[in-house]
């Protein structure tokens, strides 16, 4: 089958990447993860196309992305309320459908969440750069060329349309909230933070600030400070919650750079930060302490949970 064709690229939106289940192993030579912000959203995105939940879909922020179709195939979006039309005609997020040569697929602008996904059958055909599809823009690797996508770009895919017509039931749909709990595992640089800061973190309401992106949520609220002003520069993991000069937190997130000399209050778990990664500016967050254990049992839960839904949801 040919590869020449596939989904054109009329307007690119505010940002779009294609992106797969992410990047891991490279570490060791300076490559973060990338991958979808919102896992669970992608996930679905692919179930709906009866594909392997890490097929590489794209992740659109905030909206306005339009797509000419070259194939006949199968596509389905989920994840922020973005306004979805095919032809002009208004199409419900949350189940897939048949897309014919010629039709316009057009996002618009999310009125609820940030982060969409839209996924085709059997994935876009995207090769591979140090194992993975995704792209993170700062590292200039992954997608087409390392980069968010551009009016004209062509996303290959196969000429592959299933018969299914799969549906998430709406009261199974994941909700985006405008206030979330980060459920957040203390750090084991803790002890430089005094019990009065510990305390006054976790008992405080942060806003997101302006400054939010793949790689990071900056927060507004109550000054933390720290008995040291940096650390030599170490090894950072998804989520952990630096705390920078000006005392403010920022949480750090899939394209987050693979060493940092911030001192880290704790990190966030990955079920949380895939809600954090769903909100804007202004939008509110609330601190809370778990042990590694209950952050371990809450990642397990939700796993079985999607699981569980996914085999037996769709129809």
């Amino acid at each position: 089958m040919s590869l020449a064709l596939g989904f054109l690229v009329k307007q690119p939106g505010m940002l779009s990447l294609v992106q797969d289940a992410g990047r891991f192993g490279a570490f060791n030579i300076g490559l973060t993860n990338g991958g979808p912000i919102d896992h669970e959203s992608f996930q679905w995105a692919n179930r709906l196309c009866a594909n392997e939940l890490n097929a590489t879909a794209i992740e659109i922020s905030v909206g306005g992305l339009v797509l000419t179709a070259q194939y006949e195939t199968t596509i389905a979006v989920t994840g922020a309320n973005m306004p979805l039309t095919i032809n002009g005609r208004i199409k419900e997020l949350w189940r897939s459908y048949r897309v014919k040569s010629g039709d316009v697929i057009e996002l618009g602008f999310s009125t609820q969440g940030v982060r969409s996904y839209l996924a085709v059958a059997d994935g876009f055909i995207i090769p591979k750069s140090f194992g993975s599809t995704s792209t993170v823009c700062r590292e200039g690797i992954g997608g087409l060329s390392g980069e968010k996508l551009k009016t004209g770009d062509i996303l290959p895919c196969i000429n592959k349309h299933r018969a299914q017509n799969l549906i998430l039931k709406d009261k199974l749909r994941p909700r985006f909230s405008e206030e979330v709990i980060l459920h957040t595992i203390p750090s084991y640089q803790q002890q430089h933070f005094s019990s009065h800061q510990q305390r006054m973190f976790f008992s405080s309401e942060y806003c997101v600030s302006k400054n939010f992106d793949r790689m990071g949520y900056r927060l507004e609220g109550k000054k933390i400070s720290c008995d040291i002003e940096g650390i030599l520069s170490e090894g950072i993991c998804h989520g952990a919650v630096q705390i920078p000069a000006d005392g403010q937190p920022i949480v750090l997130m899939n394209d987050r750079q693979t060493i940092g000399g911030y001192p880290k209050i704790g990190a966030v778990s990955s079920v949380d930060t895939a809600k954090l990664g769903q909100l804007s500016q202004g939008c509110k967050v609330r601190f809370e302490p778990v042990s590694m254990e209950q952050a371990h049992n809450l990642f397990h839960l939700n796993q079985s949970r999607v699981k569980r839904t996914m085999l037996t949801a769709c129809d």
